[in-house]
């Protein structure tokens, strides 16, 4: 709903950080998500609170924005999220956008759209279930600053949550048997495609700085479920450093992946996406230059 900034811009009005949320009819848990995000941003960046009137910071000191991607919502999910940010929130003026989809792509086209036009030096995308704790964007900062040693424009560098460590607990033992035996499967054929030095792939809480996102993100080519796996093999195979860092995690009632029809669509897609690299259909001709690391 408000122009974007060039796909390759630089980092704009001191912003950090940008907090892409993809959304498919979330007014129901969309609210819970930002309530935890937002009280999480404000003490991070207390110069960007709502007593701010413009979309710039005239101390000089960083900030943050949320882009909301609403990937085609029947339920004015946009119109929902922008009531949040003025009555709610109060936040300033353009510190959230809404990009709004007049049909669904999926998740993965989202995603992928919303990380390119950010305006921040950093940019996580993160579930609008709230699944993940929001706080733990601090472990993903510490990671990654430590590899592009605050350099965001120029180092590329990748931290994405993990939820490798929960294996043995309630979270995911109380889960039903044939989500278990799905999402082991899962693992399992993502391992024999090559990804295995990452546990947790699908992990929707991941961050990466700008230049990873110029290097990674305008060769997407997945919109589905598995695009995450696609980010990974691209950073993978241009040799961006990526830091898996445990994060808290619990389940969230209301996911739209329709179960048996999704894991099989994301086994078919997996395997025609790691193949299309493999045999040269997708390319990734621009390698990031080793004169970074």
């Amino acid at each position: 709903m408000y122009d974007l900034p060039p796909a390759n811009a630089a980092s704009q009005d001191n912003i950090e950080i940008s907090v892409v949320i993809p959304c498919y009819n979330e007014t129901d848990r969309l609210q819970k998500m930002l309530d935890e995000a937002i009280e999480y941003l404000n003490s991070k960046y207390p110069t960007s609170s709502s007593s701010s009137t413009t979309s710039t910071n005239p101390h000089n000191k960083k900030t943050y924005e949320i882009l909301l991607v609403d990937d085609g919502s029947k339920d004015g999910t946009a119109d929902y999220a922008l009531e949040l940010a003025s009555k709610r929130y109060n936040l300033a003026p353009h510190q959230m956008r809404i990009v709004q989809f007049v049909e669904n792509r999926g998740k993965g086209g989202a995603v992928t759209h919303g990380l390119q036009f950010i305006r921040g030096a950093y940019g996580i995308f993160a579930d609008a279930d709230g699944a993940s704790r929001f706080q733990d964007l601090d472990k993903l900062l510490t990671a990654i600053h430590s590899k592009d040693n605050n350099e965001p424009e120029t180092k590329p560098a990748v931290a994405i949550g993990s939820r490798a460590h929960m294996v043995n607990t309630d979270a995911v033992v109380k889960r039903s048997f044939i989500r278990n035996f799905l999402m082991y499967s899962l693992h399992a054929l993502v391992y024999v495609f090559g990804i295995r030095t990452i546990k947790d792939t699908q992990c929707g809480f991941k961050l990466f700085n700008k230049a990873a996102i110029r290097a990674i993100f305008p060769k997407m080519h997945t919109e589905g479920w598995i695009f995450d796996v696609e980010i990974l093999i691209l950073a993978i195979r241009q040799e961006i450093p990526i830091d898996e860092i445990p994060i808290s995690w619990h389940e969230v009632d209301g996911s739209k992946m329709v179960l048996a029809r999704d894991s099989i669509s994301m086994a078919v897609d997996l395997v025609v996406t790691r193949l299309a690299y493999i045999l040269g259909v997708y390319g990734d001709k621009a390698k990031v230059s080793k004169k970074n690391d």
